[in-house]
């Protein structure tokens, strides 16, 4: 039997040499894990519409989507998941919690006390790799 395949882009935003991240629901799939903010991808939308829908129900914020940074796919026990990180900037917001349970910017370096889902330790470990 194959397994779903569910696209889910997230945003890379730095400012002032921190990282935004998120923290999932606890109600969440993979709850209370820290993620760059984003989401999954609607069957109508492409990836920067769902970038700049996602931080705005997310975090309050509007983005405008850059360069794609990197794409994985992960497997997960019940459904395969395709990350896209976007290099993004803020145009307009600063980002707080709404339907996250926190907001945090944080250091490159400082990213691996914080715990990820699997496919988005890949895009920590790159950080890390290019800073």
């Amino acid at each position: 039997m194959t397994k779903p395949c569910i696209r889910v882009v997230s945003a890379e935003i730095e400012r002032d040499g921190c990282y935004l991240i998120t923290q999932r629901p606890v109600h969440a799939v993979l709850p209370s894990l820290w993620e760059f903010p984003g989401g999954r991808v609607r069957v109508d939308e492409d990836d920067s519409a769902a970038l700049v829908r996602c931080l705005e129900q997310r975090v309050g914020a509007a983005v405008l989507a850059g360069e794609r940074v990197l794409e994985v796919v992960h497997s997960y026990d019940d459904y395969n998941v395709v990350l896209v990180v976007y290099r993004c900037s803020l145009v307009d917001g600063e980002p707080t919690a709404r339907s996250v349970a926190a907001v945090a910017w944080v250091r490159a370096e400082n990213l691996v006390d914080y715990e990820f889902p699997g496919a988005d330790q890949n895009t920590v470990a790159q950080l890390l790799d290019d800073d």
